[in-house]
């Protein structure tokens, strides 16, 4: 009850109800269908289902490009299966879960629960998440805190900290090209779609092919983020992120 005095109260600080919004509101009525029954009817978590509204994935999800490839395909492996619904009412149920993290959100930068987002965000254990770094999570092949991760906590603050360690930017995949004569040019890459490739070679040329008229390989230094995307549990990723918040 506490929680909806919050929402409530949210709701009268922003002055409208996302909830209320026509597309948040087919998607509650899918959601009560088809997702209700395991993550609760307020996405708050169930027996059977984690907390939607602490999900690091629903928290980044932009116009369902995280949240809709696991409605669609499900989490085997964790016991959710594929929920086929047609790409409107996908849509919609993204809608309705958006709504309910900025209730959520904004119920935790009003009055006396001014912290109550980052709590959400800090309920991992940081030893457990230290352990996942150095062990399965093969963190530790490529960053330490002792290097760059040294005082990372402190460089940033902890929502702009979960989106750099979930989603890191501003590394360029490295281009190798060979041409039909044979000759290699290597560099950042600049574009790539089904019909062309560009990069910018060492020596700041710029350089664009057909795709179909060369020998292309790319190299993605945050392949391994990209992976771990999908492997993460829930509880792996508010473990690592408490962990994250140690290094100050």
């Amino acid at each position: 009850m506490a929680q909806n005095t919050d929402w409530q109260r949210a709701v009268s600080w922003m002055g409208k109800n996302p909830l209320e919004q026509e597309n948040a509101k087919r998607g509650a009525a899918v959601f009560q269908q088809s997702c209700a029954f395991c993550h609760g009817k307020n996405a708050d978590g169930g027996s059977e289902a984690p907390n939607l509204i602490r999900s690091l994935l629903v928290r980044h999800d932009k116009n369902g490009d995280l949240i809709g490839p696991v409605i669609e395909e499900g989490r085997p492996d964790r016991g959710m299966p594929a929920i086929r619904l047609p790409a409107n009412q996908s849509a919609d149920v993204v809608a309705y879960l958006h709504a309910l993290l900025s209730l959520s959100d904004s119920a935790g930068d009003s009055g006396p629960s001014s912290n109550y987002s980052l709590k959400l965000l800090l309920t991992g254990n940081a030893e457990q998440g230290r352990d996942f770094f150095n062990g399965k999570g093969g963190c530790a092949g490529c960053h330490t805190p002792q290097g760059d991760l040294a005082h990372i906590s402190a460089k940033y603050p902890p929502i702009n900290l979960q989106a750099r360690f979930l989603y890191p930017v501003g590394t360029s995949s490295a281009a190798t090209v060979t041409l039909p004569s044979g000759t290699v040019v290597t560099g950042n890459l600049m574009h790539l779609d089904a019909f062309s490739v560009s990069v910018v070679d060492s020596d700041g040329w710029y350089h664009s092919w057909p795709v179909s008229k060369v020998k292309l390989t790319v190299k993605d230094p945050l392949e391994k983020h990209h992976e771990l995307i999908h492997q993460y549990s829930n509880v792996d990723l508010h473990n690592v992120f408490a962990y994250l918040e140690t290094l100050k």
